[in-house]
């Protein structure tokens, strides 16, 4: 069995909480991750203190090899404790899933197609078979499956173990070129291009993609390119077969969840995932307080949200 460092967590009361951010802040460290409030490192253990919810509630993380001794000093129960933002148990492969996989592999996935706010992300990862025990270790598998806290919490330590190579696509230069190029077509050569640039120093003849158009209209898209990557396997579900495209889809939303975080701090407002009718309400909060002109830099105005703000 492999031996992975334990993680525990809690809710402590506001009274605890302030104890905590007293003893630990000698020992914090700098953590890009926008919901952490103190980032500490200890002997054997790592503390993350989150900022409060919208209840008042925070989240504490231990992490490491002597997570539950540090507990303790806070819970009694701390040996009882579940994992709270613990890895997604990650899926045995088919038989032909493994088959197909082969290393090194380059993987790639995109994050924002579906929200109303906010960029699309896309990124290609590389990936060796010896790093796929790190993978499990962290409990990598689809994004979607993974819950957006722990993505931040160990999103600056994939990107700084792992080559990848991740684009963005504003809002403001999408809807510019939306009108030439739809949706399928703009993540195709986003994609390709993130294959370019990851190909410039890590080869190898695999490629995998989690798909999103049938072959022949995904290079179609790419007709005009001056260079295209050309033997990419697709498939649908690419995260549950390769595990270079659940990296990629991680690194993507991790970069998607930063990007969001500042809009918001940005404007001073929570701005909501999707396209559900709250972001429709929200939309119309958006326009009151700052006008259409700067909702249309940060919306996607093909999206069907966007005309029933009229």
């Amino acid at each position: 069995m492999k031996n992975v460092l334990p993680i525990y967590s809690f809710e402590p009361s506001p009274e605890t909480i302030s104890k905590m951010k007293e003893f630990y802040s000698e020992f914090k460290e700098e953590n890009p991750n926008p919901y952490v409030d103190i980032f500490a490192k200890g002997e054997g253990v790592v503390v993350t203190i989150f900022k409060a919810n919208g209840k008042g509630h925070s989240k504490v993380v231990f992490q490491g090899i002597n997570a539950i001794q540090e507990a303790l000093m806070w819970d009694k129960d701390a040996a009882n404790m579940s994992k709270p933002m613990a890895k997604p148990t990650v899926k045995k492969p088919h038989m032909m899933d493994e088959i197909r996989n082969s290393y090194p592999q380059i993987g790639s996935d995109e994050v924002g197609t579906g929200d109303f706010f906010g960029p699309i992300c896309v990124c290609a990862s590389f990936l060796e078979s010896k790093d796929l025990s790190r993978l499990d270790e962290l409990g990598i598998t689809d994004s979607k499956k993974m819950d957006d806290k722990y993505i931040l919490s160990i999103g600056a330590a994939l990107i700084k173990e792992f080559p990848y190579s991740q684009l963005s696509l504003p809002n403001e230069k999408y809807n510019e070129i939306h009108d030439e190029f739809n949706m399928n077509a703009i993540k195709a050569k986003m994609h390709n291009a993130c294959y370019l640039n990851l190909l410039k120093k890590h080869k190898t003849p695999y490629i995998y993609q989690d798909q999103f158009a049938e072959p022949g209209l995904y290079f179609s898209y790419l007709k005009k390119e001056k260079e295209v990557v050309r033997n990419v396997v697709f498939h649908t579900k690419g995260e549950s077969c390769f595990p270079s495209v659940a990296l990629a889809s991680v690194i993507a939303r991790y970069s998607f969840l930063r990007k969001m975080a500042d809009l918001s701090k940005k404007y001073q407002m929570d701005i909501p995932f999707g396209a559900g009718e709250d972001v429709n309400s929200f939309a119309k909060e958006f326009v009151e307080k700052y006008g259409k002109d700067e909702l249309d830099k940060i919306v996607k105005k093909n999206f069907a949200n966007y005309k029933k703000l009229d």
